[in-house]
């Protein structure tokens, strides 16, 4: 549980890259290819502000989910993700004025309770590392086993 900390930066640095990228795209208005070459408009998208600094938080956020991973169970780990939906509809109500219904507010409730559920069950890898969990499922000597022909 003490990883926790670290799986919620995940969670909220996935959630901000969401919102930087729909701030991004709402800049830049509706989108047409009609005449322009498609890597030229791609680029420009891709270097908006928005867009630029909503894709760098999203490689924060996988770099601290890989130190996650490092750290607890992936049947741990992910499903905490799921808080990202959480924090997006949240925001996404109150900065661009989305729609939260009774339909979304028990979609969120529902992964609440689901991601409390996955927490109450944490366990970390008791100071082993993926090398020493994982070997029991790799084969000593790959390939020196017998093939029946």
């Amino acid at each position: 549980m003490k990883y926790i900390v670290f799986i919620l930066f995940t969670v909220m640095t996935n959630a901000a890259a969401q919102l930087m990228l729909k701030q991004g795209m709402m800049s830049m208005g509706p989108i047409a290819f009609e005449g322009v070459n498609p890597l030229v408009k791609l680029l420009q998208i891709v270097f908006s502000p928005w867009v630029f600094l909503g894709l760098c938080t999203f490689v924060i956020s996988m770099a601290s989910h890989l130190y996650v991973l490092s750290k607890v169970e992936l049947s741990f780990a992910y499903p905490f993700l799921s808080l990202a939906y959480v924090a997006v509809a949240i925001f996404a109500y109150f900065v661009f004025r989305e729609d939260l219904n009774g339909w979304r507010i028990a979609g969120i409730a529902c992964i609440c309770v689901g991601t409390i559920l996955i927490a109450q069950s944490g366990r970390e890898m008791d100071g082993r590392g993926h090398e020493e969990r994982t070997a029991s499922i790799i084969p000593d000597k790959i390939g020196t086993s017998e093939i029946v022909r």
